[in-house]
């Protein structure tokens, strides 16, 4: 006598069960996980912002003022033509003026926001002014 021997295996309905299972887990696991992205790159942002308040309080203690809007942020890394003696730079790596989207932070030396000193702006995932979420601009406080 022939005995049968037992199948190994899985079969049509328990690999149905689990890729369900697996694909429900996506649906809801996915979506927040990109939400901790964008949240932590806002951060990293606002750090980098710090960075760069603390690079500008540098140059203004060496050379008695601000970069104007004309030198903007290259001013931390190049010396400006009327500066030459007074700065002691560079007080900045070009990196660091970068936001976490890879945008150059935009400078306003007369800010509007904050106003009687200067803005330091990033433009968000877009790299373009305004948006929500992601995609919003970031001011330094």
């Amino acid at each position: 006598m022939r005995r049968r021997q037992a199948r190994r295996g899985f079969t049509f309905i328990e690999i149905l069960v689990v890729t369900i299972i697996i694909g429900m887990l996506a649906v809801f696991i996915v979506p927040n996980i990109g939400k901790k992205f964008g949240k932590a790159k806002v951060n990293i942002a606002r750090g980098k912002m710090a960075r760069v308040e603390s690079a500008l309080e540098e140059f203004r203690m060496d050379c008695g003022r601000y970069p104007n809007d004309s030198e903007g942020l290259d001013a931390l890394m190049s010396a400006p033509a009327d500066l030459d003696g007074k700065w002691d730079g560079p007080y900045a790596k070009a990196s660091e003026l970068m936001d976490p989207w890879n945008n150059q932070y935009v400078y306003v030396a007369e800010g509007t926001v904050n106003v009687g000193s200067y803005d330091i702006i990033s433009l968000g995932a877009d790299g373009q002014q305004g948006g929500d979420g992601e995609n919003a601009d970031i001011v330094n406080e």
